[in-house]
């Protein structure tokens, strides 16, 4: 099997060796790691529907943008 050798800062390197298990190899600790994707942001719902995910008009996205962009935090949330 092919191997690769890569750098990590200190930190990185502690936390992986904290996940390893007895009798582990580091290369079985990244195969079960769950990397998490961030959550999508509003500009990743816009392009994804831009590019035909809804169908919505690219009109209606602008407005839904500069409103959310103008929408402010009342001082008494529940008045």
């Amino acid at each position: 099997m092919a191997t690769k050798t890569i750098s990590l800062e200190l930190d990185a390197y502690e936390k992986l060796k904290a996940a390893k298990r007895k009798g582990e190899s580091f290369s079985s600790v990244v195969r079960r790691a769950r990397l998490s994707e961030p959550p999508p942001t509003f500009a990743d719902l816009r392009k994804h529907m831009q590019q035909g995910g809804s169908g919505v008009d690219a009109k209606v996205l602008d407005e839904i943008e500069a409103a959310a962009a103008n929408d402010t935090i009342p001082d008494n949330p529940w008045g």
